[in-house]
């Protein structure tokens, strides 16, 4: 080989733009990323995306060092029957269809008893708006979980949820969140973020809670203690612009507040929503690319640090092979085993609705790291350094068996779960929403 053919790594790196390079050099060495340079890092491909992993998983380091987080978790979606009509849910369903359901308490405190000795820390309850809901729903499913089982961890109810429990209760926002907490919510998902920008969200989900409604159910819960989640929606009709705000917005909050736990990109699972399939909002595209998907966790992980510690990748949307890619992109979790996964399954996504432990241990000893179970909260409960040698842990050997959990297709068709028969007042037409409070 002679002197021409020879490139240093340094020499391969010098020929990415020089724009992305200064921007990259100004992040690595403390500086804040601006929407404006978040949205430029957003448009790299090639050689200069190449570069933005780098850097991001260089922060990566920095934060969290060579450790892999996963939360052993359940998913608990007690009802699918919704008085709102997003154009990219294919969950929901209306009182009036055959395969709306209700997953009634009793069976909600089965479910999460059965996660519990399976080794499960923590519940993650989440569901449509039923018509008519009785404001105290929501604490009367924490109450009956914590009196079974007080130790377990909820992870409960978005800022959608939220605030339509304060309406339906005709308190404040404020006033409902500490209800919820007292009745043992432990943190809330910050999911219902989507694209944080009114103009787009009234575009993909009219009558969608607003932005400032969302900022408002977060930091009141982080107000009172309560820490949450964040989360993006992309691979729609948003721009790299709308996704370099958002990505700003959640950074402001959290030097607010810093009750942020971590922050979740979730890439439109595309087939069955409704704006793709029916074409109800003009050029919604399929889905992110997996080069959005690596960019997205790159650029998250150079935005949020180092404000917010943690990224983590959806095994869910984005299946084991591109999630380990964004183990070297800026991502340090792989989130929960779920159990049961019922909205990004209804949605069309084909990854499976459980990941028992030792998959997700194999995932990350393949990309070159180190795994390790987390509470909610990213307190770290066992360390696995050694690659293949973990003990069997009680979901492993269940996994082996997963129709004892059942699935989603299954349940929508179980009678005995019937949302006409099972809801307390899902026999009457849905109401119109009172003004909100």
């Amino acid at each position: 080989m002679t002197q021409h053919q020879t490139h240093s790594v340094e020499r391969l790196l010098g020929t990415i733009d020089s724009n992305v390079a200064a921007i990259l050099d100004r992040t690595l060495s403390g500086h804040e990323v601006s929407t404006v340079e978040g949205a430029a890092l957003l448009r790299t491909h090639g050689r200069e995306l190449m570069a933005v992993t780098l850097a991001a998983d260089e922060l990566r380091r920095r934060a969290n060092g060579e450790v892999v987080t996963y939360v052993v978790n359940r998913n608990i979606n007690f009802t699918n029957v919704c008085i709102k009509r997003c154009g990219f849910c294919a969950f929901s369903r209306g009182y009036r269809e055959e395969q709306g359901y209700f997953l009634p308490i009793d069976e909600l405190v089965r479910r999460a008893r059965e996660a519990w000795d399976l080794g499960a820390t923590e519940v993650c309850i989440q569901a449509g708006l039923p018509p008519k809901m009785d404001g105290s729903l929501y604490a009367d499913i924490c109450r009956a979980i914590k009196a079974e089982l007080p130790q377990m961890h909820i992870h409960g109810f978005s800022p959608e949820e939220v605030l339509y429990g304060s309406i339906r209760s005709q308190c404040t926002i404020e006033e409902f969140l500490g209800r919820l907490k007292e009745a043992g919510v432990g943190s809330l998902p910050g999911t219902s973020a989507e694209i944080l920008n009114d103009e787009m969200r009234h575009r993909i989900s009219p009558g969608r809670i607003t932005v400032a409604e969302w900022r408002r159910v977060i930091t009141g819960a982080h107000r009172l203690g309560i820490p949450t989640t964040s989360t993006i929606m992309y691979g729609h009709v948003e721009t790299p612009e709308d996704c370099a705000e958002h990505l700003a917005f959640l950074r402001d909050v959290q030097k607010e507040t810093g009750g942020i736990t971590e922050f979740v990109p979730l890439s439109l699972v595309h087939s069955e929503a409704p704006m793709y399939r029916k074409g109800t909002v003009a050029g919604v595209r399929p889905g992110a690319t997996g080069e959005e998907v690596v960019r997205m966790h790159a650029v998250a992980r150079l935005m949020l640090y180092p404000h917010i510690r943690n990224i983590q990748v959806s095994w869910v949307k984005e299946g084991p092979k591109l999630a380990q890619l964004c183990l070297n992109a800026g991502a340090n979790d792989l989130g929960g085993t779920l159990i049961n996964e019922s909205i990004s399954t209804a949605a069309g996504a084909g990854y499976g609705q459980l990941v028992p432990p030792r998959e997700l241990q194999r995932w990350v000893w393949e990309a070159g790291r180190i795994p390790a179970e987390r509470s909610t909260t990213y307190a770290i409960r066992n360390v696995y350094p050694n690659p293949g040698v973990a003990p069997v842990h009680p979901l492993d050997e269940a996994a082996d068996h997963p129709e004892r959990f059942g699935s989603y297709f299954e349940l929508v068709q179980m009678e005995n779960f019937r949302f006409r028969q099972n809801y307390p007042t899902g026999r009457t037409p849905a109401e119109p929403v009172p003004a909100r409070v």
